[in-house]
């Protein structure tokens, strides 16, 4: 179904008078389960207070040792499904591997030190 733009002309297609056509006003339903900006800071805010459930820890021990399919079966287990398993052991991955890469930084940063002394 196509709206012919108004020609002014009482005749033919797109007959009818010229108007500026109001844009329509996005549905609030359409920003459903967008995360916003007060939902992330207070759910960083409870990460940091609470830390990391059992689960979620061994699961990060287990990506440590590079056990990713172990580890999915694990979150998939405690989790319910897949998809939800797959979405939390990726979630995790980043957060182990920021530790990892701030465990070498500091493990660098003393060794620098170490020999000046």
């Amino acid at each position: 179904y196509v709206i012919m733009s108004s020609t002014g002309v009482a005749r033919g297609r797109g007959k009818g008078y010229q108007i500026s056509r109001v844009e329509k006003r996005q549905k609030a339903a359409k920003n459903k389960g967008r995360l916003g900006p007060r939902t992330a800071v207070v759910r960083e805010v409870a990460r940091e207070v609470c830390g990391f459930a059992p689960y979620e820890k061994k699961v990060m021990d287990l990506l440590d040792n590079e056990l990713d399919k172990r580890a999915l079966r694990l979150a998939k287990k405690r989790l319910g499904s897949y998809h939800r398993g797959k979405k939390k052991t990726e979630e995790l991955a980043v957060v182990s591997k920021a530790r990892q890469i701030a465990k070498a930084k500091k493990q660098a940063e003393a060794a620098q030190k170490a020999p000046q002394q």
